[in-house]
């Protein structure tokens, strides 16, 4: 598994969604389509809907981060029950 400051583990369904939103068919042909960014307009403002995608992204990732912090802990308390 793959260790993260703060977390104890990553599943690989997260990792699998994480690498997915990092890499995806359409990141790809934005890069490739020869378009530079700086030169794309969008004719009016939309900061704010980036802005809020950005915000959803990072909610949905620090809640997989909490899921998976207490799922550990669960797991620990289900070994040392084991143990017992």
């Amino acid at each position: 598994m793959i260790r993260l400051i703060g977390c104890q583990r990553i599943n690989r369904m997260t990792l699998s969604l994480m690498i997915f939103v990092g890499w995806s068919p359409v990141t790809a042909y934005a890069q490739s389509s020869g378009m530079s960014l700086g030169s794309q307009t969008l004719g009016r403002a939309y900061w704010h809907v980036f802005l809020a995608y950005v915000i959803a992204w990072l909610l949905v990732i620090f809640w997989l981060i909490a899921i998976n912090k207490r799922l550990g802990r669960i797991e620990n308390r289900i070994r040392g029950s084991i143990e017992d």
